[in-house]
This record gives structure tokens, C-alpha cells and sequence, in this order.
């Protein structure tokens, strides 16, 4: 399955959740799902509640199934609870790093900052959004590309409160990151278990 490129409002109320990686619009003035029958309340099964929250996660993160899948291997293998490192490693992510701090209003955006080179690790060109940051890195815009359009306006009104492990440095415009994320850094609500049952099934 490839790379979601659609109408990010509608799959936001499709799953009844704002996904902030996705996009800055609101859902509030139409939670219910899209469609002539979406205001009628429908009971979802184990299966389709496992399918939503696993669908959470791929679209606010911008990833394909496959690269979702390797994500939960890596996080299998670990020594931490699988649903607690899969959260790690999703929010460990470079794009979603640039995100975070502030230097793109979305995931997508972020990405497209990250693939055109714009960003810094330790002061080196990362142009792969899926690379994993680690305690001590700090991660920054080249000089040139402070003045980028999409940069200011993200930096002015950031979409959210920067998280406690992203320790953001206004005079350098850098984000270092000070200690590894945690389930509770997703900044959506999130059931874990459902998307580590959802896989147990399907790898």
C-alpha cells in the first residue's frame, strides 16, 4: 500500500481523531465520518477496532504499510514492551523529530524539508526522512534555508507545544534531543496494544 496523497480531513474523521502530523484543520465542526451515513453511529468489530488505531499511527506518521510493519519488527526485537518502543521509534524518526520542533507545520511537510535537504544532524545533510535520531543529536536547518516561507510561518504558530525530550534552542534555531520519547509523547490518543495485536496476526 503506498503512501496516502488523498484528502487528509476526511481521513481524520473517518477515524473519529485530529492527527496533528497530518494535518492543522479541525474536525470539530463535523467529527462524524465522511459520507450520507456517517452521523449514524456503527459498532465496530475487534478487528476494525485494531485496523483504527493501527491506522492512526500510519497516517499521522505518513508511512506506508510496509514501512509500518518494519517499524513493528524493530520493535519486537527490543527489550521494552512492543507497543512502548514502536512509539519510540515513530516519533524517533527524522521527519517527525522536524516536526516537533517546530520547522514544518506537518509530517509531510517536515518530509519534504528533510528529502530537499534542508535539514541538519550534527551539523551533516540528512536527506532520509526515516532516519532515528538518538539522545545527544540535535538537528537544525541549514543557514540558507532559515528564510524558507513554510519555516517562519511554522516557527511563528507552531501546530503544537514542543515535547519535554526536544530541548529547542530559539537564538540557533536547533532541537537537540535530550532523552528518548515515550508512549506518552504520541500526541493523539492512542491504543498500542490494538495496533501490537493487530500485527501478532499478520507477521
Amino acid at each position: 500500500m503506498s503512501r496516502y496523497t488523498g484528502p487528509r480531513l476526511k481521513v481524520m474523521r473517518a477515524l473519529g481523531v485530529e492527527l496533528p502530523g497530518l494535518s492543522r484543520k479541525s474536525i470539530a465542526d463535523r467529527p462524524h465520518p465522511p459520507g450520507q451515513h456517517g452521523q449514524r453511529q456503527k459498532r465496530k468489530s475487534g478487528y476494525g477496532l485494531q485496523l483504527q488505531e493501527k491506522q492512526k499511527l500510519r497516517f499521522n506518521y505518513g508511512l506506508s504499510e510496509r514501512q509500518m510493519r518494519r517499524l513493528v519488527l524493530d520493535a519486537r526485537r527490543g527489550k521494552d514492551a512492543t507497543g512502548d518502543k514502536l512509539a519510540e521509534l515513530l516519533e524517533r524518526r527524522l521527519d517527525n523529530v522536524a516536526f516537533r520542533a517546530g520547522f514544518a507545520p506537518t509530517v509531510m511537510a517536515a518530509r519534504q524539508l528533510v528529502n530537499h535537504g534542508h535539514m541538519l544532524v550534527n551539523g551533516r545533510a540528512v536527506n532520509i526522512p526515516s532516519y532515528r535520531v538518538r539522545v545527544g543529536d540535535v538537528v537544525s536547518l541549514r543557514e540558507k534555508s532559515r528564510g524558507l516561507s513554510v519555516v517562519r510561518e511554522s516557527l511563528g504558530e507552531l501546530a503544537l507545544t514542543r515535547p519535554e525530550w526536544i530541548a529547542f534552542d530559539e537564538a540557533q534555531l536547533n532541537a537537540r534531543v535530550s532523552h528518548l520519547p515515550q508512549i506518552s509523547d504520541v500526541p493523539f490518543p492512542i491504543e498500542m496494544q490494538l495496533v501490537v495485536e493487530y500485527y501478532s496476526q499478520r507477521l
